[in-house]
């Protein structure tokens, strides 16, 4: 198996296929349910690798905290817990780390890879992958954004920070809110990027939100990793519900 990069919005997504004179490259997406279309995209690497090619990190020599060992935390559930019914996320909330957000619905480019927010014109923007569940149903819901842009820190400048027990609020255009507590927030280094763990199919409503992380290598502009944070569902409420 070969291994190919493709730069996207200063994301960088890596895909495997046979290297062979006869390979159409990867293969293409499935159109199936959002349930099934995250889970095949277990064998997609999402790899958020550098944003802001002497940028601002090269520049000011500041970069967004990194999760310690101790913030590791688990992965996955052990039990079900709640779930909801699909509906569309509408904001972030993330409140230990200041984070609001209207959420962007972003799917896949025509070349089968991910496409990302703009890192010039909505690096202060998450976006919710549409090929994974809606927040709050069973399955991973994958939201990711950039960590910094040329201008400053962008929406997950300060990601890493999270720690297992934290809350991340997303409302929902039904008018529901759901409530998710970290469980883990883990670094990865580009070539271990565990790809059925972030977007492979789970029993409990799961969530998952994905930067750049790592190391700031100047020299090329990317960052060396991805920062993930891992979280479930616990709670929902309505508008005037206690």
């Amino acid at each position: 198996m070969g291994k190919r990069w493709r730069r996207v919005g200063g994301f960088s997504v890596v895909v495997s296929w046979p290297d062979s004179p006869y390979s159409d490259g990867p293969p293409a997406a499935p159109r199936s349910n959002a349930r099934s279309r995250a889970a095949g995209l277990a064998g997609m690497a999402l790899i958020l690798a550098g944003l802001g090619v002497a940028g601002y990190a090269a520049a000011t020599q500041i970069h967004a905290s990194q999760p310690p060992p101790s913030a590791a935390g688990v992965t996955r559930a052990t039990g079900h817990g709640p779930s909801l019914a699909r509906s569309a996320p509408v904001s972030l909330d993330i409140p230990a780390i200041g984070v609001h957000s209207r959420l962007l619905h972003l799917g896949l480019n025509q070349d089968g890879s991910i496409q990302v927010p703009s890192v010039t014109t909505a690096a202060g923007l998450a976006a919710w992958f549409k090929g994974s569940v809606t927040p709050g149903q069973i399955g991973s819901s994958v939201i990711e954004g950039h960590v910094d842009s040329y201008q400053g820190p962008a929406v997950f400048f300060r990601l890493g920070e999270l720690r297992p027990g934290d809350s991340i609020d997303i409302r929902l255009a039904n008018g529901v809110t759901a409530i998710f507590r970290v469980t883990g927030v883990r670094e990865y280094a580009k070539d271990e990027f565990p790809a059925a763990t972030i977007y492979g199919p789970t029993q409990n409503a799961a969530l998952r939100l994905i930067t750049c992380g790592g190391a700031f290598d100047a020299a090329t502009g990317h960052y060396l990793g991805s920062t993930v944070v891992f979280a479930n569902l616990r709670s929902s409420h309505r508008p005037g519900s206690r």
